[in-house]
């Protein structure tokens, strides 16, 4: 193996172009600038982060676009760690407790609630109060998950661009834990007799736009990770994280161009030597593509240098939902009981994900509602709140007429808020911006309107994935690469990514981009 005074002269003058400033294209920036790489970032957007990006709304009211929380903060603490620095110098991140508050439908109103919480005798007191045999069962469930974990993260970890990573020795450490015939909800009828309870902990499978009685079994994980973890608040919303991520990689020397737009990847013979932006040529050593993958490869890449991702895999790859957004700034407090995360699951949730799967706008939809003034001021101006309203719902393949559906599911989701207790909001609107799957794709560039990527069945994981090195020069990061959609997957997705380029750049193998914090392994 090169020494790291070899590694740093054998990269020393090679230049990376680095398109798309969402969170897998600043985690690959930074990691490639720190090993000596020349790093130039280009975003269409006039501020970086893509859907993970806070905007300030007339009216002082702040909004985070997509996602609203950290999971698992631990892996972008490294790659601040590999860059020397901590994050906690650049970002307040909170621990919430309790992380979010669920509310079950009933027939006449409420048939239950569980405030979730990571302390463990708490949540086994919450869930006592609906189903008390089930809270008997958490620690065996908890323990059954650190296993797994523990199994399956080498696996997400590793690239997965050759066929026989299906049986590298982390896969086969791995398969005892994976029971590819089971749901994740038929694996946690195993501990959990309640439907209830058992959404309390398959729920985050939305997480991936999937349904749990579908999703693979391997993602109970996702709520053990919430409960093991935490669930975490950006001070400022997770556009600060981008932005603390964009000013670090300024420091480490990226040149980030924004309001730049890529036109498609620039090739010579079969590999990548660059991008042309806005009719002018860059030419760079390697090429890294952030993007919404199905949409982002076919405008960029041309056909023929994705003999793997034809333009007709592309359209017959399976989707995941999309969401219908309201974005609402409201003059007056909340009820005192609305915390920062309340999930409204619907009375038939089976059916409910039944009909988004299959292409049904539900008129008894589950939602989301973020009151992120609960535990930061600084997302309204006094006396105000901004709400964040998210309910999933088709993709665009269904054939929805949101022209006409819009207005009509705009007022059945402001009624169903008064489940939660937010009554009498309208008259109190001060600000109001609504998304619906048109929107997502309009916008933001994302095909379909799926808005979590490419579904994550077991045809369409690992190596049956797009792979992070996806031809020679040319890098994949974000949520439709390997190992798949969420903010600290996509993280771990662009460390694999970071590590591929500089080990293809450098000619031998380079070591893992982990390491103690203030350390790089890249660093002389």
């Amino acid at each position: 193996m090169l020494q790291s005074g070899e590694r740093l002269r054998s990269l020393s003058g090679r230049r990376v172009a680095v398109v798309g400033a969402g969170p897998g294209g600043l985690a690959t920036a930074l990691l490639l600038a720190k090993a000596g790489l020349h790093v130039t970032l280009f975003e269409r957007d006039k501020a970086v982060g893509g859907r993970t990006k806070t905007v300030e709304a007339p009216g002082g009211y702040r909004f985070d676009i997509g996602p609203t929380f950290f999971l698992y903060p631990q892996i972008l603490a490294d790659i601040f760690a590999n860059c020397g620095e901590r994050l906690e110098d650049h970002v307040e991140m909170r621990r919430l407790d309790p992380m979010y508050h669920l509310l079950f439908e009933g027939k006449d109103g409420l048939s239950g609630e569980i405030r979730a919480t990571g302390d463990e005798s708490r949540l086994q007191a919450e869930i006592a109060r609906i189903a008390p045999d089930d809270a008997r069962n958490l620690p065996a469930f908890f323990a059954e998950n650190r296993t797994k974990l523990n199994r399956f993260k080498p696996v997400l970890e590793q690239a997965f661009d050759r066929f026989w990573s299906m049986v590298s020795p982390a896969m086969l450490t791995a398969l005892p834990h994976l029971h590819p015939g089971r749901s994740v909800d038929g694996d946690l009828k195993r501990y959990f007799a309640d439907p209830r309870v058992r959404l309390a902990f398959s729920f985050q499978t939305k997480y991936l736009g999937m349904s749990p009685f579908r999703c693979p079994s391997l993602f109970t994980i996702l709520s053990f990770l919430e409960y093991e973890h935490g669930v975490y608040h950006p001070v400022g919303g997770c556009g600060a994280v981008s932005e603390a991520m964009a000013g670090l990689a300024r420091t480490l020397g990226v040149d980030i161009r924004l309001g730049a737009r890529v036109e498609h990847v620039l090739f010579e013979g079969k590999r990548a030597s660059g991008v042309m932006v806005d009719g002018e040529p860059f030419n760079a050593d390697a090429v890294v593509l952030n993007g919404d993958f199905a949409g982002t490869i076919r405008a960029l890449v041309p056909e023929s240098h994705r003999p793997r991702w034809r333009d007709r895999k592309v359209e017959k790859s399976r989707l995941s939902c999309s969401t219908f957004m309201m974005y609402l700034g409201i003059e007056g407090r909340m009820p005192e009981g609305l915390g920062h995360h309340s999930i409204l699951l619907a009375r038939d949730y089976q059916r409910n994900i039944a009909e988004i799967t299959g292409g049904t706008l539900s008129k008894q939809p589950s939602l989301y509602v973020q009151h992120a003034g609960f535990t930061d001021g600084g997302m309204a101006p006094p006396g105000h709140t901004a709400l964040y309203v998210l309910v999933p719902v088709p993709n665009l393949k269904s054939g929805i007429d949101w022209e006409q559906a819009r207005p009509a599911y705009r007022r059945l989701v402001l009624e169903r808020l008064r489940l939660l207790g937010i009554a009498d909001i309208e008259s109190r609107l001060r600000y109001e911006r609504v998304l619906d799957p048109r929107d997502w794709r309009d916008e933001f560039a994302v095909h379909q309107g799926a808005t979590f990527n490419l579904a994550h069945d077991l045809g369409q994981m690992l190596w049956f994935r797009p792979h992070n090195r996806f031809g020679p020069g040319l890098y994949l990061v974000g949520g439709g690469t390997h190992p798949g959609s969420g903010l600290p997957v996509i993280y771990e997705g662009a460390r694999i990514s970071a590590r591929l380029l500089i080990e293809d750049l450098v000619g031998a193998k380079a070591p893992a981009l982990r390491e103690l914090p203030g350390t790089s392994p890249l660093a002389t």
